[in-house]
């Protein structure tokens, strides 16, 4: 678990520690889906697993374990993709960490109206003010929820803002999956 603070809740070390492993990709990378399980639960019930995961010798604290998922289809939207999922029960949890254009709000009210989304698209690629920015969202069962933002222009784990409706539609879409 590296450098996530130990004062945070399991939900927050779990975003952190998402956000950190992108980091460490690298940024232009595709989104990517985690399962969150339990981590105790993990290491009785799947110990080659959690061997496998290094996670044999951690303490009983740790919390929750992110578990990365298959490839998300390029060629599906994102929102359509999330539609399809359904997670099994020893799922506690998911998070996604995908990288996007954002503005900042004072450029909000020059956003041209009646624009596909594809027109709209460009438009904020090529607005002066856009930022890079990788946002790791994760949901858990019970409906808690948190965030890591990072931006590219301020790319340092010192710089990553947290806090549970930084992204409230990503959040929602994410809550879905749990739903019957």
């Amino acid at each position: 678990m590296s450098n996530t603070p130990m004062a945070a809740s399991p939900l927050t070390r779990a975003v952190l520690e998402i956000d950190e492993y992108a980091s460490g990709l690298g940024w232009d990378q595709p989104a990517r889906l985690f399962a969150l399980v339990d981590t105790a639960r993990l290491r009785v019930q799947e110990p080659s697993l959690a061997a496998q995961l290094g996670l044999e010798d951690a303490p009983e604290t740790t919390g929750l374990t992110p578990i990365e998922q298959d490839e998300i289809p390029a060629d599906k939207p994102l929102d359509e993709f999330l539609g399809t999922i359904a997670w099994p029960d020893a799922v506690a949890g998911c998070a996604l960490t995908v990288e996007r254009l954002m503005l900042p709000p004072s450029a909000e009210a020059q956003v041209p109206q009646g624009l596909s989304e594809g027109k709209l698209a460009k438009w904020v690629a090529d607005h002066p003010e856009r930022q890079e920015v990788r946002m790791t969202v994760a949901v858990l069962r019970d409906g808690s929820r948190e965030s890591a933002l990072r931006l590219r222009e301020k790319d340092s784990s010192t710089e990553v803002l947290t806090g549970p409706d930084l992204v409230p539609g990503l959040a929602e879409a994410l809550s879905a999956t749990f739903e019957d």
